[in-house]
C-alpha cells in the first residue's frame, strides 16, 4: 500500500545513510520507531549545503527537507523491513540552517510534511516543530527527526 504509493509517485527511497558519528539511524521502542536526525545526503554526499535565505532559496530548502524525509523513511525501513508496517506518522522535528532574519522555517518544513502526506494520506498527518538554527552538521541546510507508530 505505502510502498506501492511511493512507486506510483516515481520516488525511490534511498539506501540508509551510514551514521556520521556514534549513533544508530533508527530505533524501535514498542510500537514506535524514532529516527536520528537525517540530513540531505544523496549518493554519499550532502546535496543541499548552507543557510536557507542566504545560500539557498526557500524552495531549495523545501527540496532539502523532502530529501531528509526520504532518508528518515529509509532509516525506518531498515528497522521494520517495509514501510507498509507504518500505522501513522506522528511527529517531525525539522531544523533549518537559517540566514539571519530568515523566518520561513515552516514553509521549508512543508517540503517534508507535504511529501509525507502525499504518501501516507490521513495516516501521514503529523505534529511538527520547525526550528531555525545557526549551523547543522556538514553544513547541511536541513536536518529532520521522525517518529512513527507501526502495526504490531
Amino acid at each position: 500500500m505505502f510502498e506501492e504509493k511511493i512507486k506510483q509517485l516515481g520516488v525511490t527511497i534511498p539506501e540508509p545513510v551510514k551514521p556520521l558519528a556514534a549513533y544508530i539511524p533508527a530505533l524501535q521502542f514498542g510500537n514506535l520507531v524514532m529516527t536520528s536526525g537525517q540530513v540531505p545526503i544523496s549518493a554519499g554526499s550532502i546535496k543541499y549545503q548552507g543557510k536557507v535565505g542566504k545560500d539557498l532559496t526557500e524552495e531549495q530548502g523545501g527540496e532539502a527537507a523532502k530529501l531528509c524525509a526520504m532518508n528518515c523513511l529509509s532509516a525506518i525501513k531498515s528497522v521494520i523491513g517495509s514501510l507498509d508496517k507504518i500505522k501513522r506518522v506522528l511527529k517531525l522535528n525539522v531544523y533549518v540552517s537559517s540566514a539571519e532574519g530568515f523566518t520561513a522555517q515552516p514553509k521549508v518544513a512543508n517540503g517534508a510534511s507535504e511529501f509525507i502526506v502525499e504518501i501516507f494520506g490521513e495516516a501521514g498527518k503529523h505534529v511538527r516543530s520547525a526550528v531555525g538554527v545557526g549551523e547543522l552538521p556538514l553544513n547541511s541546510a536541513v536536518e529532520i527527526e521522525m517518529i512513527v507508530e507501526i502495526n504490531n
